[in-house]
């Protein structure tokens, strides 16, 4: 069997434990997702990011090959992140893993979506993997 070819990568991440005065931050989030961009390889078209008052912040970061993006709730701790890429320029696991890092999370539910799979009478499916990590103990990465 061939390999299962594809139009883009999602990757839709909860990630708990993280750092609540990173994710407090719109200006902080938007130069994580810069750097993590310019690591896995991918070209930056747009940024939009907006602080919520009291807590929280959603943006998101037009790249040539698709988008991340963010919404943030500091109080918890947690972050729902996705990082979308289309073509086999970008490595958008790198992203998710350089951001995860830059937040400081402590935990990761991961899935991965294979989006754009052509099916025999020219309609499209996706294909979902999931895992779990834990990420930092005691302070340290794994």
């Amino acid at each position: 069997m061939s390999e299962i070819e594809t139009i883009g990568f999602h990757y839709v991440v909860e990630a708990a434990g993280c750092d609540p005065e990173v994710l407090s931050d719109a200006d902080r989030i938007r130069q994580i997702f810069l750097d993590a961009a310019k690591v896995s390889n991918m070209e930056v078209k747009s940024s939009y990011f907006f602080k919520f008052s009291p807590t929280g912040v959603s943006g998101v970061v037009i790249v040539a090959e698709s988008h991340i993006s963010v919404h943030t709730w500091p109080e918890r701790g947690y972050a729902a992140l996705d990082v979308y890429t289309c073509g086999t320029k970008a490595d958008p696991e790198k992203a998710v893993d350089y951001i995860l890092e830059q937040f400081k999370a402590k935990y990761a539910h991961v899935s991965e979506i294979k989006r754009g799979i052509e099916e025999d009478d020219d309609t499209y499916t996706h294909m979902i993997m999931t895992w779990e990590e834990s990420l930092r103990k005691n302070g340290n990465a794994k």
